[in-house]
């Protein structure tokens, strides 16, 4: 089977059932900073999962490609990838549990042949707050599945979400395939890592809601979130063993043997694998209309980090100078036809894994002048310090592997152990960092990210007005503090341009302006003149949102009623994100309003109550 032939008949599948087809969103998610990237494809329809109506319906189903971090270490595996495709499947109020247990078990059974005898189940065993899942178990049990094949996990494994701090969430049930493995003890189950159980699909059923206090209440519109991954039942319809197997690594595999001279065989496979799952999560990063640069920060950060993985792996077969873009246009001619934006954005991608992959072989270079420094202070040491060695990571990114291998060639040995004392120290203070910033996020839908989602919106209008009708949004991010709006220019704005934008923007606040929406079709949005980016990535019916006549703008919400409710706007900085892309950060203060007798004659006196925001916050 083809990738192809497997993408279209899902959908299908899912058509027949009554579900609308949406086009897959962007990588970058829009307005929330609870997460770096599109992990799921449950994150573009947040606002449609906490009540939204969504202009496609109650059911709905699309490919979304996503990225996800968390198991980056694993990669070089059989399995494990950062950028994949999530095929998926969503109630929003409409079915629940069984109708949607029995359309994943009917997908994979009648419509890909996958006999049932090679599925097995998990389901919530339940806690002290919600009860255990009997309900899916039992409609598993009435599909043939027997019950030594259903398993009961905890909330660690078989529930989902919420998305932010608060809000819908609810058990899951997992289907995983028997790869034929030996179990690797008595005890082994899905839950097991030793690769005899590979997840394949993941139906959360939202049915609760979480309050700050962490209570859990029953929701009224009930929904479900589907996913399945195209690239492991890729694997299992073509009966590969790896994903890395499958015709969408054929090519890229072939040209890393091309650059690199070497085989793809039991002896390359990790470097292999790496450099392929990297360079493609890479280049549809670089490739999507939001335009990640690499950086030391967000989003710009994990491509630096993946652009130099897949350096450092380049190098340990042999390979010099420049190869990425050679392996990324191989990767953009194959998904192009899927996914036009990476033949939209062929010189952007290319150009900067090239600035990208010069500028760390000169950090790699500096690297090992600094290392020979280091063996030389030490030369009459047996080791190397855990904490000099994780200096050269931490400053020069060299992986510990490297380190050894220098030392080796010095004669002495590393401290590993206090290496990966230190590494733990580092990623729990990441971690953290990582908690503290992305708290709340649209995810929260709290009044603060709602209304700070609308003064976006006046935001976009005064910088079009202001600067031009080039300008066109980038990305945004938002939290309960602070809004950061990414816009296409291609210059420091002016003191006197900066001014005009927020004096424009509290006028519509000011002028106490409705805030309304309507559902229309793309054309017609053009026709009254809605803000968008017309590209592939809207669906055939979208939302309008306008802020009286300041505004007119596609988006999926929530936003407040009148701008009344907004306060004061601030522009806190305004910077360069990339290259013809900048950078505002603004927040929304509190106003009172002062003097009643001057209210009362007429004058409306306000006093703007702000806070001081932290580096972090900022």
């Amino acid at each position: 089977m083809k990738a192809n032939e497997l993408r279209n008949k899902y959908i299908e599948f899912f058509k027949k059932k009554n579900h609308t087809e949406i086009n897959t969103s962007s990588l970058i998610p829009e307005n929330d900073p609870s997460v770096l990237f599109t992990t799921a494809g449950m994150h573009p329809l947040v606002p449609y999962l906490l009540g939204e109506r969504h202009p496609a319906g109650k059911r709905l189903t699309d490919v979304q490609k996503c990225l996800r971090t968390g198991d980056i270490d694993e990669v070089g595996d059989t399995s494990h990838l950062t950028f994949f495709e999530m095929l998926g499947n969503w109630s929003l109020g409409d079915y629940f549990k069984d109708e949607s247990v029995r359309m994943s078990f009917e997908f994979l059974t009648e419509e890909l042949g996958i006999p049932k005898e090679k599925l097995s189940v998990t389901c919530f065993e339940g806690d002290e707050k919600v009860p255990k899942d009997e309900e899916t178990a039992k409609i598993w049990e009435s599909l043939g599945i027997p019950k030594e094949r259903i398993y009961f996990y905890g909330i660690g494994e078989n529930w989902w979400g919420p998305a932010g701090e608060t809000g819908p969430c609810g058990p899951d049930t997992e289907i995983f395939y028997d790869t034929g493995k030996e179990k690797c003890s008595e005890h082994c189950g899905p839950s097991c890592n030793c690769g005899k159980y590979l997840e394949i699909w993941n139906n959360v059923f939202m049915g609760y809601n979480k309050d700050n206090e962490g209570n859990y209440t029953e929701l009224q519109q009930k929904n479900v979130d589907t996913g399945l991954g195209l690239e492991r039942v890729l694997a299992i319809m073509n009966g590969k063993t790896s994903v890395y197997d499958t015709e969408l690594f054929d090519g890229i595999i072939k040209k890393i043997e091309e650059v690199s001279d070497k085989k793809y065989d039991e002896t390359t496979a990790r470097e292999f694998r790496i450099i392929a799952d990297h360079m493609r999560a890479a280049t549809f990063v670089l490739g999507d209309d939001k335009a990640v640069t690499p950086s030391n920060v967000d989003q710009g950060y994990v491509l630096r980090r993946l652009i130099r993985r897949t350096s450092r792996q380049l190098r340990k077969l042999g390979v010099e100078g420049s190869k990425m873009g050679e392996i990324s246009e191989t990767i953009i001619d194959q998904y192009q036809d899927v996914y036009p934006e990476l033949s939209r954005n062929r010189d952007f991608i290319l150009s900067e894994l090239e600035k990208e992959e010069q500028t760390f072989n000169k950090t790699l270079d500096k690297g090992l002048k600094a290392a020979e420094k280091i063996f030389e202070i030490i030369k009459d040491e047996p080791t190397l310090s855990g904490g000099l060695a994780f200096k050269l990571y931490d400053t020069f990114g060299f992986p510990i592997e490297l380190t050894q291998e220098l030392a080796a060639e010095k004669g002495k040995n590393v401290d590993v152990e206090e290496f990966n004392k230190k590494f733990k120290e580092h990623q729990e203070k990441s971690r953290q960092g990582a908690a503290q910033k992305f708290k709340g996020g649209l995810a929260d839908h709290s009044e603060e990210t709602t209304k700070l989602h609308t003064a976006t919106h006046l935001l976009n209008a005064a910088l079009r007005r202001v600067l031009g009708d080039s300008v066109f949004q980038k990305g945004s991010n938002i939290n309960p503090e602070r809004l950061r709006f990414d816009f296409s220019f291609d210059r420091k704005m002016t003191p006197e341009e900066l001014n005009e934008v927020t004096k424009l923007v509290n006028e519509a606040i000011r002028a106490k302006l409705p805030v309304t929406t309507e559902e229309m079709t793309v054309e017609e949005a053009k026709k009254i003149g809605a803000i968008g980016v017309f590209d592939d990535k809207y669906d055939k019916k979208v939302k309008v949102y306008s802020i009286g006549d300041f505004s007119k703008e596609i988006c999926g919400g929530p936003h407040v009623t009148n701008t009344s409710e907004l306060g004061e706007f601030e522009i806190l900085k305004e910077q360069s994100s990339s290259a013809g892309v900048r950078r505002i950060k603004a927040r929304l203060n509190k106003v009172q309003e002062t003097n009643k007798d001057n209210k009362e004659n007429g004058k409306n006196e306000r006093k703007v109550v702000s806070k001081t925001l932290d580096d972090e916050e900022r």
